[in-house]
């Protein structure tokens, strides 16, 4: 009963789910890792399995985190991607933020966080991606 009642004064609130929740999807290729994103990049216990689940990779030289499908971010998000950060460069790793929506540009800007941060769009990194996967060529002498 309680739950129409708040319906009813509140039609227009979108309640929280678990679809809203942070999803991320992790795939490896050699040494880069690629974590697609997508719902609220919020505090809260899947931001945490996020976090413990990047720091479980192993030799990782690129983490890609394709921020495209996100839809919210608060100041947990940012904090976990901040430690995100610092777990790749002591594991001299490079961390690329990849095609971010426009609110969270907005939000790293107004935190003073695009310095820190490497951002790029889709078509940056998928060329850097390619340039990693070509066999290196060297000259017999």
């Amino acid at each position: 009963m309680e739950g129409q009642r708040l319906t009813e004064l509140f039609p227009g609130q979108v309640r929280m789910n678990r679809h809203m929740e942070l999803q991320f999807q992790v795939e490896c290729l050699q040494d880069v890792a690629v974590v697609n994103c997508s719902g609220r990049m919020v505090l809260g216990a899947a931001l945490d399995e996020f976090r413990r689940r990047i720091e479980q990779l192993d030799r990782v030289r690129v983490l890609v985190l394709d921020l495209s499908e996100v839809e919210q971010v608060d100041a947990g998000g940012l904090g976990t991607l901040l430690l995100v950060r610092r777990w790749a460069i002591q594991k001299s790793a490079k961390m690329k933020l990849v095609n971010p929506p426009v609110f969270f540009r907005r939000m790293l800007e107004a935190t003073h966080l695009t310095s820190v941060f490497e951002i790029s769009s889709l078509k940056e990194a998928i060329c850097i991606l390619r340039s990693q996967e070509r066999p290196r060529r060297f000259a017999i002498a």
